[in-house]
């Protein structure tokens, strides 16, 4: 075991260079590949500007479209890991604890009875939503004869996701500029409405990183169980409070930029872990490399699969996240039988 753990932390940096090198390449193959295919040369003068042509398709169209699946996909993962870590829960992720739910039903609230459609506003929403969302959902398994275990916290958020849902789709069927807006919003995409909500998105996905940071050392605690956690000095519930408040800013955030697209933040920790083992810190910083990674792929495969027209990045995740979840929960049963 602790030459496993030696060699995982001696191979650790290569990791992350090898990572940090894919996702710049993957990030070149979203600015290449398109309705347009662009060769390299293109991509320098668009670039450049000395192309009029190429250029707008990728300041305008693609730069901003990858930048989104970057910050998206970093803040997915990241709350993928500080879900799992302060739940001890392997299957908690923001879109199965009903949390992305929360802030797409609060979004699609908004715009259609208040009038609010973008800027900082529908940040705030998504924000609040996820917030509320969380806790209905704590408070839901907190009631069940198993207390705040994996399987109630896993079935309270299904729940909550399955009934949030309805009423998203019931609000977009009676709004019908709601479901203009939101059709392909809701499953999930990388098509930008607003790109000044990037630069706000950015700035709130900062303030979770900052918070994940901040309590990345506790959470490493927290898996020995709360009665070691607090005999070590770390305060439980401060810090499964901050850790529930990033969770929130990262998954709000992504949910209104991009929509509810699931399975990153259930995937992506568990192969960082597989990859720099069970380190919070470690796993927290590879997950965000790896989440935009796989969001960027993910993207560039729904513009080749079905071109000219595209398939929505939210349907390549679940096509690629719905037999892991499988494979994880057959496990979790393996494990628990033994």
């Amino acid at each position: 075991m602790t030459q496993t753990r030696t060699t995982r932390r001696g191979r650790t940096p290569i990791v992350f260079v090898a990572t940090a090198t894919l996702l710049v390449a993957s990030a070149a193959l979203s600015l290449a590949i398109g309705a347009r295919a662009l060769s390299l040369a293109d991509i320098w003068n668009g670039l450049t500007g000395s192309d009029p042509v190429a250029s707008a398709v990728i300041w305008q169209m693609r730069f901003p479209r990858t930048l989104l699946g970057i910050l998206v996909g970093a803040a997915l993962g990241a709350a993928g890991v500080l879900a799992q870590a302060v739940t001890r829960n392997p299957l908690a992720d923001p879109g199965l604890l009903g949390i992305s739910s929360g802030a797409a039903v609060s979004i699609v609230a908004g715009s259609a009875f208040l009038g609010i459609g973008g800027g900082a506003g529908r940040m705030a929403l998504a924000v609040v939503g996820a917030a509320l969302a969380t806790l209905v959902v704590f408070a839901f398994a907190s009631r069940s004869p198993e207390g705040l275990s994996p399987v109630s916290m896993t079935l309270a958020g299904m729940a909550i996701t399955a009934c949030l849902g309805a009423v998203v789709s019931a609000i977009v069927l009676l709004d019908a500029e709601s479901m203009d807006q939101y059709r392909f919003w809701q499953v999930g995409s990388l098509g930008l409405p607003d790109p000044q909500l990037l630069a706000i998105g950015a700035g709130v996905a900062l303030a979770g990183a900052v918070l994940a940071i901040a309590i990345s050392g506790s959470l490493g605690a927290l898996a020995l169980g709360d009665d070691t956690a607090s005999a070590l000095g770390v305060k439980v519930g401060r810090t499964r409070v901050l850790a529930g408040l990033a969770v929130v800013l990262l998954s709000g955030m992504a949910v209104s930029l991009a929509g509810p697209i699931g399975f990153i933040g259930l995937i992506i920790p568990h192969a960082a872990r597989a990859i720099v083992g069970n380190d919070v810190r470690r796993t927290l910083a590879l997950s965000a490399l790896l989440g935009p990674l796989l969001l960027t792929v993910a993207d560039i495969i729904g513009r080749v699969v079905v071109r000219p027209a595209e398939l929505q990045v939210g349907v390549v995740t679940a096509v690629i996240g719905t037999p892991v979840f499988i494979w994880l929960t057959r496990r979790m049963r393996t494990k628990k039988g033994s």
